[in-house]
């Protein structure tokens, strides 16, 4: 089962941590609407709610009242291709002689049946067949025979995917990175303590100060006092493996991912589209909402250069930006929508094009991805039947040719409209005047890294980590560097 979700842990002195976690949540809504959860420690035990549902549908008022302690971790969770029901919900509890574990997971293993199948062979009693429980029985096995430094480090050595996990261990709130850095996670100061999440947003909502992500491989603990926390690196990669995917989606755009700020990434993805296959058209317009940010940076270098890459004459401003797309905002994600017939009426029901921006003009319509091609398709249609001329299809990013199996439920192959279609052909079932894409090489000058560095695995095919069937685009057998101790100064 690939998920992907949002998590969060706050450490507080002389604060409940239900509320704040709780506010958290509704700031990482956009990672994951099937199920939200909250798990805090009193110091004395765990309390612990997961519901079904969206965060304000998971809680009432008198749930909150119940999570005692100034530790806790939360979790949203994303829909999967898979079953639905809350066996999967999170935060995962476990109790056992060395106390309570709750743990919040964001990414996929890709070697947890192997492990659940070791475990349960040991005598371990697993509830569900995600990949969270896994981690969770592994842990607490761990911290039976080792400290918690030493347990967390048995485990990332046994785990293979990605992952982000906030784990509260007893009143101990903790923040773990894969090696390769493939899930985003970040480290907050609050007036009276510290946090870890997803995304930097919810650091925001708590009127809190983003301080660093989490390193590729680090532990961090939170301490108990709320004074600061402590670091701890325990396994080292020769490269990351950031997703870009990140950037170009799922991240909000007001949040700061491994030192990048999204909206800024795709404004500036925006001009390197416009460089790379800017058209000339009378208006270029946004599919909402994300693809705002990169039709506003698109637009920008629309208006310094033409689509040849020559200066605009002084009087000439360009493609003219605008509204074309007006959005209902109580139909969630069509990328998210679990049957073919759901996302294609969820087309429908999302957008509804402005007639004074369309009819009779030559249009570009900008979206950050083409996943299955349902979206694109109708919204062609859509802006045909509201007379546009033309429409030429710009996409912030790579042709998407194979599945994630780091933690995006995206599609299968057969169901990929690039996977075996050229983007010409993708064109002509789209019914667009043209169609161009983001070159991966736009994608690393951007973010400001070297291609080796991102999971690019959806866009090449080639993968971070060995997955059966698949390629790989490095030496994923190569062992541990080595693992050394920072402190929270460093």
């Amino acid at each position: 089962m690939t998920e992907k979700c949002g998590v969060v842990g706050v450490s507080l002195d002389g604060r409940e941590a239900a509320r704040p976690l709780y506010y958290a949540l509704y700031a990482l809504q956009h990672r994951g609407q099937e199920s939200a959860g909250i798990v805090t420690h009193d110091g004395f035990q765990q309390h612990s709610h997961v519901e079904m549902g969206l965060v304000g549908e998971a809680f009432e008022e008198g749930d909150l009242d119940v999570l005692k302690g100034g530790a806790g971790i939360g979790h949203v969770r994303y829909p999967t291709a898979g079953s639905v029901d809350s066996s999967c919900a999170q935060p995962f509890s476990v109790s056992f002689k060395s106390g309570s574990l709750g743990l919040s997971h964001n990414g996929n293993l890709v070697n947890a049946d192997e492990i659940r199948e070791e475990l349960a062979a040991l005598g371990h009693a697993f509830t569900s067949d995600g990949d969270t429980e896994v981690i969770a029985h592994d842990l607490a096995r761990n911290l039976l025979e080792e400290d918690l430094v030493r347990a967390v480090k048995r485990t990332m050595q046994r785990i293979h995917g990605s992952y982000a996990l906030t784990i509260c261990h007893d009143d101990t709130v903790i923040g773990v990175r894969d090696p390769v850095g493939n899930r985003p996670l970040c480290i907050g100061e609050l007036e009276d303590g510290y946090m870890l999440a997803s995304e930097s947003a919810a650091i925001d909502t708590l009127d809190g100060e983003l301080v660093r992500d989490v390193r590729p491989g680090e532990l961090v603990v939170l301490q108990a006092d709320g004074d600061g926390f402590d670091s701890y690196q325990l396994l080292e990669r020769e490269q990351t493996a950031h997703c870009f995917f990140e950037h170009v989606y799922f991240a909000r755009p007001d949040s700061i991912v491994d030192e990048t700020l999204v909206y800024e990434a795709r404004r500036s993805l925006g001009r390197k589209l416009w460089e790379e296959s800017g058209v000339e058209t009378d208006v270029v317009m946004p599919v909402p909402d994300s693809g705002r940010a990169f039709a506003s940076g698109y637009a920008d270098a629309a208006s310094e250069t033409t689509a040849d890459g020559e200066s605009r004459a002084e009087n000439d401003d360009g493609v003219e930006f605008a509204e074309g797309l007006m959005k209902n905002r109580y139909v969630g994600r069509t990328f998210i929508m679990p049957t073919q017939d759901e996302r294609e009426r969820a087309v429908r029901l999302k957008l509804n094009p402005i007639k004074s921006t369309i009819e009779g003009k030559t249009v570009t319509v900008i979206d950050d991805s083409i996943v299955r091609g349902t979206t694109s398709t109708q919204l062609v249609q859509l802006l045909k039947d509201c007379g546009a001329e033309e429409v030429h299809v710009r996409i912030g990013a790579p042709e998407i040719v194979a599945p994630c199996y780091m933690g995006i439920d995206m599609a299968t192959r057969e169901e990929l409209i690039a996977s075996d279609k050229t983007t010409d052909e993708i064109r002509e079932t789209i019914d667009a005047d043209s169609l161009a894409y983001l070159s991966t090489e736009a994608i690393a000058e951007v973010l400001g890294t070297e291609r080796i560095d991102l999971c690019l695995g959806c866009v090449t095919g080639e993968y971070p980590f060995d997955i059966d069937g698949e390629a790989t685009d490095r030496d994923v057998t190569r062992p541990d560097l080595g693992g050394k101790t920072l402190h929270a100064d460093d």
